[in-house]
């Protein structure tokens, strides 16, 4: 062999190591809805990693409304906090969750601000999937709140009559209704301009709804017009379907509003939501 044919030939070995690791010409299939969702999912929880104070508002806010509550007006409702952390924590447990659902649209915004999902909406995957896949993310802050409020009430004094199920129970009804509820907060971390106002918007309904419910106190101890608003306030519901979970009273028509409202919810604010994804 020549000088020439073997520099030729050493020419081609790297392109032919090439070829063989290229793929064959033929595209691979698209991933699935479910796939590309669990991929955004995923990439929700690496935020969480690389961004630990995330977890704060997760962790340390449900402890210190468990406390306070419990240890401030305990004596004064119920005679002691032992007899009120027993009515308390289901509504603490609701109100801690509903709270942290306005960081799902505040996620959005800042993706949106940053150029994010203008690069996601170039890829070949099922549209949605990069809103499911957050909210998807999210569905471990609330678990991870729940179980922080229970483990907190149990080392306060906590016993639930349901038992192990209720409580599980229980968590898992509020878990499906803050999914379908995120996409309220999802829909407008779409339409406003920047995450602080959609904080802003955001705990102009929370907080008033969350108190103005049957949390704290029973609605019977009110005046008869703010009872009008609580009996329609869609988080007396949820608190009322928890609270029957974890005590083992099983409120079958408070845990069947919860479970519609979570499906009309998605289906509802899930279409507009994308509508203005699409549109954006």
């Amino acid at each position: 062999m020549t000088a020439t044919q073997t520099i030729e030939a050493e020419a081609r070995e790297p392109k032919q190591a090439l070829r063989d690791v290229l793929a064959d010409g033929s595209r691979p299939a698209p991933a699935s809805a479910f796939a590309a969702s669990v991929a955004f999912g995923w990439r929700a929880m690496l935020k969480i990693k690389h961004d630990t104070e995330q977890l704060i508002d997760v962790t340390v806010f449900p402890v210190i409304m468990t406390l306070m509550f419990t240890f401030l007006f305990g004596g004064a409702l119920s005679g002691s906090p032992d007899e009120y952390v027993q009515y308390l924590l289901p509504g603490i447990l609701v109100m801690s969750i509903m709270v942290i659902t306005m960081y799902t649209g505040m996620g959005v915004n800042v993706d949106i601000a940053k150029g994010v999902f203008d690069r996601i909406r170039t890829l070949p995957i099922w549209r949605p999937s990069a809103l499911v896949g957050a909210l998807l993310g999210d569905v471990f802050r609330y678990t991870a709140a729940s179980a922080t409020v229970v483990v907190v009430g149990l080392l306060i004094g906590f016993r639930p009559a349901g038992g192990v199920l209720g409580v599980l129970a229980g968590v898992a009804l509020l878990v499906v209704f803050a999914f379908g509820f995120s996409w309220i907060w999802t829909m407008f971390g779409l339409l406003l301009r920047t995450e602080k106002a959609v904080m802003g918007v955001s705990s102009m309904v929370l907080f008033p709804s969350t108190f103005l419910s049957n949390v704290l106190v029973e609605p019977g101890t009110m005046p008869g017009w703010l009872q009008a608003f609580v009996d329609v306030n869609p988080v007396t519901h949820v608190v009322a379907a928890v609270r029957s979970a974890m005590h083992g009273t099983w409120d079958t028509g408070a845990i069947a509003w919860t479970l519609g409202a979570a499906v009309v919810l998605t289906a509802v604010f899930g279409a507009v939501t994308m509508r203005l994804y699409n549109r954006r």
